[in-house]
């Protein structure tokens, strides 16, 4: 029985909560029954990491906030490598056209030198994995509940090729459904992975919100597009208390201190 059987085995039981995870540790001090760590990983042949995978769980995950445990995923694992860069794109579920047009702007030139993160929510995180797709860029879906799961209907079809060419990964098991109190919670994992953020639209009292704070709280960049005054916007917003005004691609790269490998703009 090693360590890494037993957090599977704490994660599957605790249906990857975390906090119930880390008082087990604490109290039991690793005095656990075989027989049992057995009878629950043995159900599981999925893919998953463990936060005492050297050289695979990302650095930049074990320095946050709650770190998870364990890690499922299905697709390409190594997207979310600390070799890699990445930026995180969130925003307005119930998105403008204004939202739409930026968000698809800047995501076709990002995804050229960028593995482009969301959460796989209907909006903006659905328009900025799509367009990585479309752009022949990389990404990588963040769920709030296990990967067995596509909790919008309208997103299967992305939800299929995610799994297949590109990555989705949850700290939930496999088969724990869709809670809204999981999702805030799944934020922290979206910055956690990043080190620059982009959003294009949200209001101001939203899981965007809450993610541009645990950026922000991190020390990573925070880009927002700003929108028309007077409007309810968490962009204008987070720009008044310091964050990155950027209006194009190429802003990004300047505070991401990063060189295109190709041309930034193409005809």
């Amino acid at each position: 029985m090693t360590q890494r059987e037993i957090l599977l085995y704490l994660s599957l039981k605790y249906s990857g909560n975390w906090d119930e995870i880390y008082n087990n540790i604490k109290t039991n001090q690793n005095e656990y029954d075989p027989e049992e760590v057995e009878n629950y990983t043995k159900k599981y042949n999925g893919n998953f990491i463990t936060i005492l995978d050297e050289g695979i769980y990302p650095e930049s995950l074990k320095n946050m906030i709650k770190p998870p445990f364990v890690l499922y995923y299905i697709g390409d694992i190594s997207l979310i490598s600390d070799k890699r860069n990445k930026i995180a794109v969130v925003g307005s579920r119930k998105f403008t056209y204004y939202g739409e047009k930026t968000t698809n702007s800047f995501v076709t030139k990002l995804a050229k030198d960028f593995v482009i993160i969301s959460g796989l929510a209907i909006g903006i995180d659905s328009i900025a994995h799509r367009c990585a797709i479309n752009n022949r860029g990389k990404t990588v879906a963040i769920l709030g509940n296990g990967i067995n799961f596509c909790y919008i209907p309208e997103n299967q079809d992305l939800y299929e090729e995610l799994c297949k060419n590109h990555l989705v990964i949850s700290e939930y098991p496999p088969d724990v459904p869709p809670d809204q109190t999981n999702f805030p919670i799944r934020n922290r994992i979206i910055a956690g992975l990043c080190e620059n953020l982009l959003v294009t639209e949200g209001k101001i009292r939203s899981g965007t919100q809450i993610t541009a704070c645990l950026m922000a709280h991190k020390g990573g960049n925070v880009c927002c597009v700003p929108t028309r005054a007077g409007e309810e916007s968490i962009c204008n917003k987070l720009i008044s208390e310091g964050a990155f005004l950027v209006e194009t691609p190429e802003d990004i790269y300047d505070i991401a201190n990063i060189v295109s490998k190709r041309p930034v703009f193409e005809n």
